[in-house]
């Protein structure tokens, strides 16, 4: 809990912010979801699925595909170097923004696995030759066909020169091809350019500051930069850039001039890992301690566990067993103890509906 807010204001925000996320109103369709949040982090393609699930009331897995598999959502790396889903027209222009700062600092990473300028052109030239003409590849498939043309792809050469094409904005993910995995296509043809799309950087900035603040509002500045991995001075500039299209919540936060009207912060929620609304913030302590923020990534390794949220407040993670028989049971912990397991049946319900399985026994853990 912050110290330089009262209860009340805090209540305030985890309410705005639910209702910004759609998670106290829902959306009509994850199209809406993603074009409401801008960019969903993506790195886990099944986990991302439930991100978007969990916002789309009756929503089914099939639902999330259908949409991916039409490219009404795109997943790339648009930002901090991860996989996100991404509003269509959002791509292009946020990859201009933050491209050139990742290749920066991913350089010695490419130099140290031998990515020079012929390798990265050698394996473009190989990567069109296979994709054009509306054609897909595994990541293996891509891979085996540069190893084939005599390009290493030993040990993550061949992972970075995926990343380093995606982020010049030639390929992206396209079809589903399992669960958790998608094929990769050509971006321009897989999602030809919008005549919509921004072109000025600081237009860009400022729909993604405003885009931003519609989506995960109320949000800092400094918020802004850790969620786009920009700058402070970029993320100043995007908030000079939003203009009237978002307005002060309190001293430091902002929200959409447009935000949806929020009640108390009421209800249980079962998220899903790297859920934006506990990863969407650089300060989340208005909404998980930080004694519980290590609990929610206990290895600080940067896997997150699915979350418990009750009445906007991170109480908890849980965990699912593997399926047997069209069942599945969850085991939850409590970060206050007692045995909160019955209280989440229902969203666990609705998370297990959307797996098209059962919900079955409910354990409890306690906290480590």
């Amino acid at each position: 809990m912050t110290t330089d807010v009262t209860i009340d204001a805090v209540g305030a925000l985890r309410a705005a912010r639910l209702a910004a996320q759609g998670l106290s109103h829902g959306f009509a369709s994850p199209v809406e979801a993603v074009g409401r949040l801008v960019c969903v982090q993506a790195q886990d393609l099944a986990a991302a699925k439930w991100v978007l699930g969990a916002r789309v009331p009756d929503a089914r897995e099939a639902t999330i595909d259908a949409a991916v598999d039409a490219g009404a959502l795109l997943r790339s790396w648009p930002m901090r170097g991860t996989l996100h889903f991404v509003a269509p027209p959002m791509l292009r222009p946020i990859l201009r923004l933050t491209s050139a700062r990742l290749m920066q600092r991913a350089a010695r990473t490419h130099r140290e696995e031998g990515i020079d300028d012929d390798v990265h052109a050698a394996a473009r030239r190989v990567a069109v030759g296979l994709l054009e003409g509306g054609r897909s590849a595994t990541r293996d498939e891509l891979q085996a066909a540069w190893a084939d043309a005599g390009i290493p792809i030993e040990g993550q050469r061949g992972y970075h020169l995926i990343w380093r094409l995606a982020h010049e904005g030639l390929l992206c993910c396209g079809p589903v091809d399992t669960r958790a995995r998608q094929r990769f296509v050509l971006l321009d043809e897989w999602s030809p350019r919008a005549s919509d799309e921004p072109e000025d950087d600081d237009e860009v900035l400022g729909r993604l500051f405003a885009g931003y603040a519609r989506g995960h509002g109320p949000v800092s500045v400094r918020d802004f930069a850790w969620w786009t991995g920009l700058t402070l001075t970029s993320a100043r500039t995007a908030l000079a850039a939003a203009g009237d299209a978002v307005a002060p919540f309190d001293d430091e936060r902002y929200v959409a001039v447009d935000a949806r009207p929020a009640g108390p912060p009421d209800g249980r929620l079962a998220l899903a890992p790297f859920d934006e609304y506990f990863l969407g913030y650089g300060d989340r302590t208005a909404f998980c301690s930080v004694d519980d923020a290590a609990r929610v990534v206990p290895g600080k390794n940067g896997l997150f566990l699915p979350i418990l949220v009750a009445d906007g407040e991170v109480v908890g993670t849980w965990r699912r067993s593997p399926e047997r028989r069209g069942v599945t049971d969850v085991e939850v912990t409590a970060f206050r103890g007692g045995d909160p397991a019955e209280q989440f049946r229902p969203a666990l319900e609705r998370w297990a509906a959307f797996w098209s399985t059962r919900l079955g026994e409910l354990s409890t853990q306690s906290p480590a």
